[in-house]
């Protein structure tokens, strides 16, 4: 990964999850280049044995042959938002809406997620201003975890609005004791990056916070203005908070190989959702992982009219596999991909290894002894795959 940021040691401390104990046998174990028919033991939350053969140990799951997987690792979802706003402008108390959060990621594999919160707001009278919520949810979700409420494993990663007017205000309220994973640079500016075309921008915004046409207008003279002022400074400032809390950078959208390059000059690790394939092979020049979405993939395209992530794929231009707005995807993606690669080991890496490593956590992401017991059980038939099981440091969660 190319990055010269010195990370938080992420692994180093007690997430408040409960440890259990749970064999898995007569199991397709995918490891990290094969998958073998075996079972894998799990001792006090950890990894403490894997052997080969159909046999199935006293007191030991049997899983039919079904696949046993590492649990998926996810480092960018709006799903949070959607509970803490699950319509515009109705807000959901905080806690159930992280618990609730919580035991859907769990219900699809998920074991380990990086919450993505907003840091940067905007203040107009207009439809198109948002507000502060970053630091609070912070909070409630730091205490969540303290108190062993989730079921998975949390971190947080700040996504960086340049394009907003209190960025790097809100990003000075976190500290070394939040332990951020991940802090990754927005800049959703119109006519460029993600909305180059602007009537997806419209099709978004609009049908989002109820924007008729001059409203729209207003809005997009509004963020123009934004950029203009803060641009600059708001990137330069990101990228100095990141090495300051220790996080892994990430850009997002970069579209061409200059977008890649100035990355690149930021130290930034690896790239969420390339634009085009000039940036992506542009990203692997430059040692950068590609991370592109599950809806993306399973679609067949952006919504946006972006870069299609299968073509990515097939240009063996695709390291990561984010679920994005969906959680259920991130599964289903990677099946996807192992049909495509004709390698279940490659694809399955992309959403367990490959996120894993991309933010230095090394504890986990592979079936290995001395890893975290974080596993799921995969039932696969007619290109559907259904989970049967998922245990989070042993403990059963699903």
């Amino acid at each position: 990964m190319n990055s010269p940021f010195n990370h938080n040691s992420l692994t180093q401390f007690d997430d408040g999850s409960m440890s259990g104990d749970v064999c898995l046998a007569n199991a397709e174990l995918v490891m990290d280049t094969i998958v073998q028919r075996g079972s894998v033991t799990v001792e006090n939350g950890i990894i403490t044995d894997i052997s080969e053969g159909d046999k199935i140990p006293d007191g030991a799951i049997d899983c039919l042959g079904d696949f046993v997987l590492p649990g998926l690792v996810e480092l960018h979802t709006d799903n949070l938002e959607r509970h803490l706003e699950p319509r515009p402008d109705v807000s959901w108390p905080q806690m159930p809406a992280l618990l609730a959060h919580d035991a859907e990621l769990a219900s699809t594999g998920i074991t380990t997620v990086f919450d993505a919160l907003r840091a940067g707001s905007i203040h107009t009278n207009g439809k198109g201003g948002y507000g502060e919520y970053a630091r609070s949810v912070a909070d409630d979700l730091l205490s969540a975890r303290k108190q062993g409420l989730f079921k998975i494993s949390h971190f947080i990663h700040l996504r960086a609005e340049i394009c907003s007017q209190t960025l790097l205000e809100e990003l000075a309220q976190f500290g070394a004791d939040d332990r951020i994973g991940i802090v990754s640079l927005m800049d959703h500016t119109p006519y460029q990056r993600q909305f180059r075309d602007l009537m997806a921008l419209k099709t978004y915004v609009a049908k989002k916070r109820g924007m008729n046409d001059q409203e729209f207008e207003e809005h997009v003279a509004n963020l123009l203005k934004l950029q203009q002022q803060f641009g600059a400074k708001h990137e330069a400032g990101a990228v100095a908070e990141a090495k300051r809390l220790g996080a892994v950078l990430a850009s997002h959208d970069d579209t061409t190989s200059d977008h890649v390059a100035t990355s690149s000059n930021n130290g930034v690790g690896f790239a969420e959702f390339p634009t085009t394939l000039e940036a992506a092979q542009a990203c692997r020049d430059h040692g950068i992982a590609v991370m592109m979405g599950a809806p993306n993939l399973i679609r067949g395209g952006s919504h946006s009219g972006n870069v299609a992530a299968i073509d990515l794929a097939q240009e063996n231009l695709l390291d990561i596999i984010s679920s994005d707005y969906v959680p259920s995807g991130l599964l289903q993606s990677a099946f996807l991909l192992a049909e495509l690669w004709n390698d279940v080991p490659r694809a399955i890496a992309c959403v367990t290894k490959n996120p894993a490593e991309a933010t230095s956590l090394h504890d986990r992401g592979t079936i290995s002894n001395g890893k975290r017991g974080d596993l799921i059980r995969v039932r696969s038939s007619e290109r559907l795959c259904a989970i049967q099981g998922v245990w989070s440091k042993g403990q059963r969660v699903a």
